[in-house]
């Protein structure tokens, strides 16, 4: 196997590099023009990418906190419904125990809709994110296809 990919990378790096038109004047221009639009959409994808990367970054803080928000709020009822039992007397026992548990499951419901939303907004962001970066890294395609294509109708010239 590794033979197989020494070999690819090889016969990758041993194509000579045979400029496809003579170098006129014209050829050199449509080049450096070329170049210059290249490295444009290239630092514009960069940019896009980088962008998308901080705003993901960002929902994912805000989900994590809202999160343990969630959470903490959820325990704290659960906490305060179990000492409320606790101190009931013993004829009442039963009945603040069942009211107990059924003030949990109302905050364990509350706490996984509310994480659910905060992990359903870092997927669309990331999502879009995804979207941006693709959508970037195919104008950066079309520019270099663009770039080629004028240099190459510059050496017909």
């Amino acid at each position: 196997m590794t033979t197989l990919i020494a070999g690819a990378a090889f016969a990758q790096a041993a194509a000579p590099a045979v400029p496809a038109v003579p170098a006129t004047p014209a050829v050199v221009k449509a080049e450096a023009k070329a170049e210059k639009s290249v490295a444009a959409a290239v630092k514009s994808e960069a940019k896009v990418d980088a962008k998308a990367d901080a705003k993901v970054s960002k929902a994912e803080a805000a989900a994590a906190e809202k999160k343990t928000k969630a959470l903490t709020k959820s325990a704290n009822t659960k906490a305060k419904a179990d000492a409320k039992a606790a101190k009931a007397d013993p004829e009442d026992k039963a009945k603040a125990m069942a009211k107990a548990d059924k003030t949990d499951a109302k905050a364990d419901l509350k706490a996984d809709k509310a994480v659910i939303k905060a992990d359903t907004k870092v997927d669309t962001v990331r999502i879009k994110a995804a979207g941006d970066k693709a959508a970037a890294s195919a104008e950066t395609t079309g520019a270099k296809a663009a770039a080629a294509a004028d240099v190459k109708a510059a050496g017909s010239k």
